[in-house]
Order: structure tokens, then C-alpha cells, then sequence
């Protein structure tokens, strides 16, 4: 069983991994497009999550883990419960190029655009939103740190993260424009 990690999953899998590797996944892309009512906001104040979109020739690069043998029950039980909360996710299985040349069939999820949840901020909204939410498993803003620095250590870096990133310390500084959207 392979699962793609392209948000927090990278930094925080929570299940029992045999293998992780660099892979990329065509035709979708990685933003801040969920609002967040359980892990890193709440139903008053929402924050922002990243979720994969689908996207016509556009890639996400994250990793790949291979599921410990005889763990595949218990991490499926447990990604659905971190993953599904709020049905904005779809489970879906995809194909993973590796870096090493192997393609993998894996589970992802994806945002379904359908659902509330799912939004359209310009960044600059993301940032204000993401300076000052927090939620069930912290702030909004260690969520964006922890992912964007994870991606550059695997020298996957995303610019929009590292964008994110500097303009939401931006305002926890005070810069300009630092109440919440």
C-alpha cells in the first residue's frame, strides 16, 4: 500500500512507513484551497489547508510512503479518520511517478470542489487567514511553516508555500495589512 504525501503527511505521516521517495503527481496541484474547520481553524474562524486540486498539466511533487506489511488496515482506518473528518476529501487512488523511475498506483486526497470548504483565495488572503487561525492541532501558521520547510529540506521546495511562509511571519511581526480576512 502506497499513500502520497503532499501537505502534512510529509512532516507527520502517523503510520508505520517501509519506504518514503520523492514522487510527483500529473495533473493536480497542491494549495491552500480547504478551509479548515477542525485541525488548524474552527467553524467562527476558519484557517486554510493544503489540498490537491485537479489541475490540467500541472504536477505536485510530495512524497510517497509504502505502508509497513500487516499495517495497511490500520493505516487506512487512521487516514480516513485524520483525512475525512469533514467530507471535503475525496479518497481517490492515483499513479505516483518516482524519482527513481518506478510508478506506483497510491491513495492521495483530493479536495472536492463541490464542498463548502473548498476555496479560491488570492495569497495574500491566504497569508491573513493563515496568521491567525488555529485549531484542534495548533496554529494555522506551524501547519505552513512545517510543510513548506519539509519540502525545501527535500529540496522539493514550492514557491507559494515559501512566498506564504515570509509574509505570514510578515504579520505576526505586525506588517501591513495583519487583520484576519
Amino acid at each position: 500500500m502506497w499513500v502520497f504525501g503532499y501537505g502534512s503527511l510529509i512532516w507527520n505521516p502517523g503510520f508505520p512507513e517501509a519506504e518514503r521517495i520523492v514522487a510527483t503527481l500529473p495533473g493536480y496541484a497542491r494549495s491552500f484551497c480547504m478551509r479548515s474547520i477542525h485541525h488548524r481553524g474552527s467553524v467562527e474562524t476558519p484557517g486554510l489547508v493544503l489540498a490537491l486540486a485537479e489541475a490540467a498539466g500541472d504536477t505536485c511533487t510530495g512524497l510517497a510512503f509504502r505502508v509497513e506489511e500487516g499495517a495497511e488496515e490500520v493505516t487506512l482506518t487512521a487516514l480516513r479518520e485524520r483525512e475525512l473528518i469533514s467530507s471535503a476529501y475525496l479518497e481517490r487512488h492515483v499513479t505516483l511517478d518516482l524519482v527513481d523511475g518506478r510508478q506506483v498506483e497510491a491513495l492521495a486526497y483530493v479536495i472536492d470542489p463541490a464542498h463548502v470548504q473548498y476555496c479560491e483565495l488570492e495569497l495574500d488572503e491566504q497569508a491573513r487567514i493563515i496568521a491567525h487561525a488555529h485549531g484542534g492541532r495548533g496554529p494555522n501558521a506551524e501547519y505552513l511553516y512545517n510543510t513548506a520547510e519539509h519540502l525545501a529540506d527535500l529540496g522539493i521546495g514550492d514557491e507559494a508555500l515559501e512566498w506564504l511562509a515570509a509574509r505570514v511571519r510578515d504579520i505576526e511581526k505586525g506588517g501591513a495589512s495583519d487583520s484576519p480576512v
